[in-house]
C-alpha cells in the first residue's frame, strides 16, 4: 500500500510540474501578413487583397481581407502593395562551388588550393545569398570534394548558427573510374577527386550505404561525364555506371526511403540512368523521344538547369566551343519536347557552376522564353519541387499547414518573371530574414 501511494503521489507531483511548465512556457506569436496579390503556388490565378495568418512557424489561415479575422496580439506586415508567394525550391545547387573562373584554374583549384575551412566559409556566404534572393529551400547535390560538407552547414542553419535556406544535401556524390575530375595529371598522381569513385555493384551500394549513414538526403548519381561533338554533329555524352551498379545504388537508396538524382547529358548514360530506375534527371541536355516515353512512363522528374549552358563558352572555333554551343541548342529543344510531353519539370540552376553573386531567379527567363507559361515556371519552383522531395503541403505552398515560408516581389512576375529576380521581402518559418521597410 505504501509503495502504490508513493507512485500516486510521485505521479501528481510530475504532473503538477509539466502542467506549470507548460503554462509558463510563452506562447507562439501570431503574425498577419496583408497580401495585395498572392500566388499561392498551386492555385492556377492569383487572389487579390488575402490576409495569411501565421501561428508560430506554420502558417494558421488565409482570407479575403474583409473577412479575415486577425488576433488582436499579432504582428502585422503590409504587403498589400506587393505580389506575395511561397519561398522558392532551388532543386539543384552546389553551395561549396563559387563558379570558379576557368583563368584562374577553374574546378582544380577549387580542389587543390582552397582549404576546407575556406569552403565551407565560403557555402555560408553562399547559403545567406540564395536565403536573401527568395529561396528557402535547397536541394543542393553535391559537395565537389568537400566530403559531407553540407552536412555540416545544414546543421548550423538548423541550430542557428548561420541564416540559411532549409537544406536537402547528397554529400559526395558518385561516378567511376574515369569518371570524374580530377584530371589530366600525370599518370603515376593519385589525385584527389570531385566525387566518390565506384567500380562494381557490390562497391556501389556500399558507397550508397555510406553516404546515407552519414547524413545524406539525397543520393547523386553522374551517369555521364565528358560530352563533344561525334562525327554526325550530334552531342555524344561518356556513360559512367552500368545499369547494374546503377540500380544496386537505386535499391540500397530506396530501401533507406530517399531518392537518387542522376547526373545525365544523353546517350547511353541518359538510358542507363532510366532503365536503372533514377528518380530525377539532372540537365538532361539532349533526350530523344524514347527517353522522354519512359521518363513520362517511369514519372520520372527534370531538373533542366538551362541558364549554367549559356555561360563559360570557349571560342566559337574550337573544339570545345562547338559542343558548348550544341549543348545550348540541343537543350532548348529537349526542354521544350518534354514541356510538350508533360514531363514534369522542376525549377533547379546549378548555382555554384554560376557565381552565387548573380540572380538565382535568372532561370525562370530561361524557362519561359522556351514556351513555359509563368504560372507553371513558378510551380515548378514551389509546389511541384515540394512533391518531388516528399515534402508536398509542407513547403511550396501558401495554405494552412505549411511554413511560414513567404516571399514578395514589388511587381507581378506573371507579367514580368525577371520580378523574381528582386526579392523584397524573405520570411522563413515565420521569421522575418529580409524586409522591404
Amino acid at each position: 500500500m505504501k509503495n502504490c501511494f508513493a507512485r500516486i503521489m510521485l505521479f501528481a507531483v510530475v504532473t503538477s510540474v509539466a502542467a506549470q511548465q507548460k503554462d509558463n512556457r510563452p506562447s507562439e506569436a501570431w503574425t498577419a501578413i496583408r497580401a495585395g496579390s498572392l500566388i499561392d503556388g498551386k492555385s492556377e490565378k492569383p487572389r487579390h487583397d488575402q490576409v495569411i495568418i501565421i501561428h508560430g512557424d506554420r502558417i494558421e489561415s488565409i482570407a479575403d481581407a474583409a473577412a479575415a479575422k486577425i488576433p488582436a496580439d499579432a504582428k502585422v506586415i503590409d504587403l498589400s502593395k506587393a505580389t506575395v508567394l511561397p519561398g522558392l525550391i532551388d532543386s539543384h545547387t552546389h553551395i561549396f562551388l563559387q563558379g570558379e573562373d576557368p583563368a584562374q584554374g577553374g574546378y582544380d583549384v577549387n580542389i587543390l588550393n582552397a582549404p576546407l575551412a575556406l569552403r565551407a566559409a565560403r557555402a555560408t556566404v553562399a547559403a545567406k545569398r540564395a536565403l536573401e534572393q527568395g529561396f528557402t529551400t535547397l536541394r543542393d547535390v553535391e559537395t565537389e570534394g568537400a566530403g559531407y560538407g553540407d552536412v555540416g552547414i545544414k546543421q548550423a542553419i538548423e541550430q542557428g548558427y548561420i541564416p540559411g535556406p532549409r537544406l536537402l544535401v547528397s554529400t559526395r556524390a558518385i561516378s567511376t573510374t574515369g569518371g570524374y575530375q580530377l584530371e589530366g595529371y600525370a599518370p603515376e598522381l593519385e589525385m584527389p577527386k570531385g566525387a566518390q569513385i565506384v567500380d562494381g555493384p557490390v562497391d556501389a551500394r556500399k558507397a550508397a550505404r555510406e553516404q546515407l549513414d552519414h547524413g545524406a538526403d539525397w543520393i547523386k548519381v553522374y551517369m555521364t561525364h565528358r560530352s563533344w561533338v561525334g562525327k554526325n554533329g550530334e552531342l555524344v555524352s561518356q556513360p559512367t555506371l552500368t545499369v547494374e551498379e546503377l540500380r544496386a545504388i537505386v535499391d540500397e537508396t530506396h530501401g533507406w526511403g530517399k531518392k537518387v538524382a542522376c547526373h545525365a547529358y544523353s546517350g547511353i548514360g541518359l538510358h542507363r540512368a532510366l532503365d536503372g530506375g533514377c528518380d530525377s534527371i539532372e540537365h538532361g541536355l539532349d533526350l530523344d523521344d524514347a527517353a522522354i516515353s519512359q521518363m513520362l512512363k517511369q514519372s520520372t522528374w527534370y531538373v533542366p538547369t538551362i541558364g549554367v549552358y549559356y555561360t563559360d563558352w570557349a571560342p566559337a572555333d574550337t573544339s570545345g566551343g562547338k559542343r558548348d554551343r550544341l549543348r545550348a541548342s540541343a537543350h532548348e529543344q529537349s526542354f521544350k519536347k518534354a514541356l510538350k510531353a508533360g514531363v514534369k519539370i522542376v525549377f533547379g540552376t546549378d548555382m555554384g557552376g554560376i557565381p552565387w553573386t548573380e540572380p538565382i531567379a535568372q532561370e525562370f527567363s530561361r524557362m519561359v522564353e522556351f514556351g513555359m507559361p509563368p504560372m507553371d515556371a513558378i510551380q515548378s519552383a514551389t509546389s511541384r519541387a515540394a512533391i518531388m522531395l516528399d515534402m508536398e503541403g509542407k513547403i511550396g505552398v501558401v495554405a494552412p499547414g505549411a511554413f511560414a515560408d513567404i516571399i514578395a516581389v514589388g511587381a507581378d512576375p506573371l507579367h514580368d518573371v525577371k520580378s523574381l529576380e528582386n526579392v523584397q521581402f524573405v520570411m522563413k518559418e515565420g521569421k522575418v530574414f529580409k524586409s522591404q521597410n
